[in-house]
Formats: structure tokens, C-alpha cells, sequence
């Protein structure tokens, strides 16, 4: 019978633990030293000042055709290498800089391994006990600037790599060549750290400062949304107890008109009575969206939403208004049971905002407001079409707006996933189409321009028509409208 292995000991867990905690370190090091953190951008290219943009290329330049000469010379005449060889050596040492202003990572690399060839190929020299090894002067300055151009792009854990790397080569080399060492690998590692200590602090805190601007800017945009909401409610407030004011006179107006005004004819009394419930239902929609910005936490409406029930009660009033209108609701329509809320009142709204602006901006236009149901009875088609202005009630109501009577309508039909046609006509009136889905879509339609309203030939025939002798319905905003 096998005996069971016997559970490791606290010490040997730890050791285990110690041992995956540096193989993970290890690992972020050499994948540190192989995958440049930044894009390839200059150094200093942020800068708003134009010298100090261009200030790492004048180092680097200024340094590679200082280096690569003194270099070459050093090596030829100093450690006895062919001239060839030599020229080669110090253009793969110095050139790199060049590339360090966009690229220092790869720069690094390839000025780090034509350093350690050349130490390796003086070292069999005569006379190197008496010359500066592993590094010479120009590679250590060289070295130092192309680490400064890194520290100023790349993060904490590469910098860190580098050093550990410089470090260890130069004890490599050092150990067997002991004897002709001068300690310049231990002046290597120690100017190489205070450099990248030095350049990675003034990165960070170039970076602690964009951030810091950055999040300024965010915050100081946050301030003047909040305060244009802020603004806008409190003018809508304002708005609300000015126009809530005029309506309630309007209303007591009317209601008090038969008994202060004696001998009025039924069409008056009736007229007046319009009027009031006209009012009345005007200042409860404006209470119940004031309830909402008053509220520190709207969750809408809890009153029932208008729907295409109402829409008859818009045509008579824009009727009312001195616009002929005619009404057509096709009678499948019906037939569709409850709509879904927001199609319902996304079609009232529709159908609200093009009669208002048949007003404003086509007075006297015949116009012609059609629902119907699409072939399949999947959507719902609102179609609202007007003539050209009639000359004879004169310019249009209003001469200004906002110009957000289309945008409204657009943002209503992409919220139920439908689409919006609008356009002028040849004959100087204007056409609206909205298109909304009876079924959940995956994502909002996008709304199209002018094309075609999606009616089937002959579906007039099967509609119910209302006509009315005057009125208005437009499909939205006049183009030539401001």
C-alpha cells in the first residue's frame, strides 16, 4: 500500500512562492525590454515652443558627428583596431542617437550591442591594461544620452531592465577581464542609474502634469454643462411662471365669457369653451415637465402620455388655426391593439411638431396627415405633407427659431429604432415621413434623407378620412425658415 507524500513544510511553500514571485518579475523585465511603451513620436513633441521641439534632434545630431570621428580615432589609433572595423564599431555606437529621438528602446539596443562587440574586439590588445575597459570615454557619453532620450519615453519596469542589464554585462565582462578593467563598467552603472533616475522623474512629473491638465479641462467643461442645465432650468422655471400666468387668465377669460358677454350665439359659447380646455390642457403639460426639473431625481411623468387617440383633437386645433387639414388613419391601424408606449408618443409628438411648424412657417398650407400600418404590420407610417404657404394670411407667425423642431423629431425616431424621410417639394411644400417599428430592433435605424414614404399603392382606400375645412399639418421646419 502506497504511502500518501507528505504535505510541504511552511519553508518549502515560501521558498516556492519566493521562486514564482521572481520568475513573474523576471518575465515583466524581458518582455519590459522588448515592447516599446509610447508611439513613435519625438521627443518633446508636445511642446508649445518650437526650439525645444526641436531641441532632441540638435543634441543628437551634434553628438553623432561629434561621436562617430572621436570614435573611430580612439579605437584605430589608441586600441590598435583596423581602420575598417573601427569606422564601423563607432558608427553602429553614435548613429543610434539619432534614432533614439523617436525609437529609444530599439536605439538602445543596437547602440548596447555594437558597445559590447567592441570592448570584446579590443580585447586581446597589447597595450589595454593601460586604456579605459570594457567602456570608452565616447561610449560611455554616448551611452548616458542615448539612457536620458529612454528614461524621457519609456516607464519604471524598462528602466529598471536596462540598468539590470548594463549592470550585469559589465560584470560579465568584467570577471574574466579582470585585469584590464579600469572600473569604467562600475562608473557605467552607476551614472546610468542616477540618469535614468533622473529622466524617468521628469517624466513622470510631465506626465502628472498633462494629466492634471487634462482632468482640468474634463472639470471645467463639466462646469459650464452644469451650469447651461442649471441655467436652462431656471429659465424654464421662470418661463413657467410667466406663461402659466397669462394661461390661467386665458382660461378664466373663456370660461367667464357667456356669463360676462350677454346674447353670445352656441357657436361662441362653444368656441370659448375650446379655448379654455385649449389653455387648461396647455398649463398641465407645462407643470407636469416643471414637477420634472424641480425634481433632484426625475424618474419621469407618472400622468398618462398623449397618443394617436389625440391626434384628431391636433388637426381640429390647427384646423381652428385657419389651415385647411385633412386627417386619414388607415383601419388596420386600429386593428393593432395598444402600440408600444414610446412609438405611441413618439407618433403624437411627430404629428404635434409638424402641425406647429405648418403654422409657423406655412400659414394658409393645405396639409395632409396620414397613418397607416405598413404591409406586414410590423410598423407604423406618419406621413405629413404640405402645400405651399398661402399669400393671403400674410408672413408666417413666426420669423425666429431655434431650428430644433426636425432635430426633436429625429431623436424621438431613433430612440424606437425607426427612420425619419423629410424634404421640400417641387411645389414649394414640404413632406415628412417617420417610419416606427411595432418590434424590438437591435439597433436604432439611421435616419435617411428625402426618399420615399413606404405607402402601398391604394392604401388611401382603406383608410377612414376626417376632413376639415381649414387647417394645418407640416412635415417639419420650412427650409427656408431660420
Amino acid at each position: 500500500m502506497s504511502q500518501p507524500s507528505p504535505a510541504p513544510t511552511p519553508s518549502a511553500a515560501a521558498h516556492e512562492s519566493l521562486l514564482s514571485v521572481t520568475r513573474r518579475h523576471l518575465s515583466a523585465l524581458a518582455r519590459a525590454l522588448v515592447t516599446p511603451s509610447y508611439p513613435a513620436t519625438p521627443l518633446l513633441a508636445r511642446s508649445p515652443r518650437r526650439w525645444l521641439r526641436r531641441l532632441p534632434y540638435a543634441v543628437a545630431g551634434l553628438l553623432t558627428i561629434i561621436l562617430i570621428p572621436t570614435t573611430a580615432q580612439l579605437l584605430t589609433r589608441d586600441y590598435g583596431l583596423n581602420g575598417g572595423l573601427a569606422s564601423v564599431l563607432a558608427a553602429a555606437q553614435a548613429a543610434p542617437l539619432l534614432l533614439a529621438v523617436t525609437r529609444p528602446l530599439p536605439a538602445w539596443w543596437i547602440a548596447f550591442i555594437a558597445d559590447t562587440v567592441g570592448s570584446l574586439a579590443v580585447l586581446g590588445y597589447a597595450d589595454l591594461p593601460e586604456r579605459s575597459w570594457p567602456w570608452q570615454p565616447p561610449n560611455i557619453i554616448g551611452y548616458l544620452f542615448l539612457l536620458l532620450f529612454l528614461a524621457l519615453r519609456e516607464p519604471r519596469h524598462t528602466l529598471m531592465a536596462v540598468w539590470l542589464v548594463t549592470g550585469g554585462v559589465g560584470v560579465f565582462l568584467g570577471i574574466p577581464g579582470a585585469r584590464y578593467s579600469d572600473g569604467s563598467n562600475v562608473l557605467m552603472f552607476v551614472l546610468g542609474g542616477v540618469v535614468l533616475l533622473v529622466g524617468g522623474a521628469l517624466r513622470e512629473r510631465g506626465d502628472a502634469q498633462r494629466r492634471l491638465a487634462e482632468q482640468e479641462t474634463i472639470s471645467e467643461a463639466e462646469r459650464a454643462r452644469r451650469t447651461l442645465l442649471e441655467e436652462r432650468a431656471r429659465i424654464a422655471r421662470e418661463l413657467h411662471d410667466v406663461v402659466a400666468h397669462h394661461m390661467s387668465v386665458i382660461t378664466v377669460q373663456a370660461d367667464s365669457a357667456p356669463y360676462r358677454i350677454g346674447g353670445l350665439p352656441p357657436e361662441a359659447e362653444r368656441e370659448f369653451g375650446t379655448i379654455a380646455a385649449t389653455a387648461r390642457e396647455s398649463l398641465a403639460e407645462m407643470r407636469r415637465l416643471l414637477g420634472v426639473l424641480r425634481s433632484e431625481d426625475a424618474r419621469g411623468e407618472r400622468a398618462p402620455q398623449p397618443g394617436l387617440d389625440r391626434v384628431p383633437q391636433l388637426v381640429e386645433a390647427t384646423v381652428r388655426a385657419g389651415i385647411p387639414t385633412t386627417l386619414s388613419i388607415a383601419k388596420d391601424v386600429a386593428a393593432l391593439g395598444p402600440l408600444p408606449q414610446a412609438v405611441d408618443l413618439s407618433a403624437y409628438r411627430i404629428v404635434q411638431e409638424a402641425l406647429a411648424n405648418v403654422v409657423r412657417h406655412a400659414p394658409g398650407a393645405p396639409t395632409n396627415v396620414s397613418i397607416l400600418t405598413s404591409a406586414d404590420r410590423t410598423g407604423l407610417t406618419v406621413l405629413v405633407v404640405n402645400g405651399p404657404a398661402s399669400g393671403a394670411p400674410g408672413p408666417p407667425l413666426e420669423t425666429t427659431g431655434t431650428g430644433h423642431g426636425l432635430v426633436g423629431m429625429r431623436e424621438r425616431v431613433r430612440l424606437v429604432g425607426g427612420t425619419l424621410d423629410t424634404g421640400p417639394l417641387p411645389d414649394g411644400g414640404f413632406r415628412l415621413a417617420a417610419r416606427l417599428p411595432l418590434v424590438e430592433v437591435a439597433q436604432p435605424a439611421k435616419n435617411t434623407a428625402d426618399g420615399a414614404d413606404g405607402t402601398a399603392p391604394g392604401a388611401t382606400e382603406a383608410m377612414e378620412t376626417t376632413e376639415s375645412t381649414a387647417g394645418a399639418a407640416s412635415a417639419g421646419r420650412d427650409p427656408l425658415a431660420p
